[in-house]
């Protein structure tokens, strides 16, 4: 199988692979695919059974459960920017306590667990939050 390379697929491979070594050994970090990548008709149709399903538009790239705290990350490349539904995710789970961070790298994400009051083994500064 080939798999196409994307600097945001790469940069989840890379933050994935890291918050599994940083993070307790406990914690749970998940990837909820929300999107069907198939042309046409066949695509819409696969689609539209997922969101019946529950798929959710604008639901962040990954989930981190750790420590009785729930972190949303969205997941961009350096120039990626937030669809309008991410948006009204990220503004919905904040509004109801949740933690939500845009990364673009390890070190976001790393920054992203300090700032949301995630234990990890990997000290990171503190940083401002991302929009």
């Amino acid at each position: 199988m080939n798999r196409r390379s994307t600097p945001e697929a790469d940069a989840q491979r890379a933050i994935v692979q890291a918050l599994r070594f940083a993070l307790p050994r406990d914690a749970i970090v998940h990837h909820c695919v929300n999107e069907v990548t198939l042309p046409g008709s066949a695509g819409a149709r696969r689609q539209a059974i997922l969101v019946g399903m529950g798929v959710h538009a604008g639901f962040a790239d990954l989930i981190v459960i750790s420590g009785g705290r729930v972190l949303f990350l969205e997941v961009k490349s350096k120039t990626g920017r937030l669809r309008k539904s991410q948006e009204v995710f990220r503004d919905t789970v904040c509004a109801q306590g949740f933690g939500w961070a845009l990364v673009r790298s390890v070190d976001d994400a790393l920054g992203a667990l300090a700032d949301h009051g995630l234990t990890s083994r990997a000290q990171r500064p503190m940083r401002r939050a991302a929009p």
